[in-house]
């Protein structure tokens, strides 16, 4: 009783207000389930999408700070890192590439060896060699 009689004593302006409320209320509500079922079907349908964005961001993301880290160490004067990996990999590849050289050069170097040892050399100034 006490309750009806303080409802009742609410201008009409604080009634329309909250009917206007509830309506709203009801309207959310009902409205809250139809968006979770759109967001749910767009989120599957988007979800490749968002990984290959995600990826392509996050490498951007990595170059950017790379390209910015190396900025900022050359305007404080600094100088870049040697880059020993390819430094020691250079070393590598060309001691590979000098001993197949070298081990080349010595196969062709031992048959050349073998043929001159079987040729006979004759004396042309000589009037008794074997060739005249």
């Amino acid at each position: 009783m006490f309750g009806t009689n303080l409802l009742d004593r609410r201008s009409k302006p604080e009634r329309i207000a909250d009917q206007a409320w509830e309506h709203l209320v009801s309207a959310v509500s009902s409205a809250g389930d139809s968006v979770r079922d759109t967001a749910r079907s767009a989120r599957r349908n988007s979800s490749d999408f968002a990984d290959g964005a995600g990826d392509l961001v996050g490498s951007a993301g990595r170059r950017a700070r790379r390209r910015a880290s190396l900025a900022f160490d050359a305007l404080a004067g600094r100088q870049p890192a040697l880059p020993w990996t390819l430094l020691i990999g250079a070393a590598l590849v060309g001691a590979a590439v000098g001993w197949a050289v070298g081990s080349a050069a010595r196969a062709a170097g031992s048959r050349d060896d073998r043929a001159v040892d079987d040729v006979e050399f004759v004396d042309v100034d000589r009037p008794n060699s074997p060739a005249v």
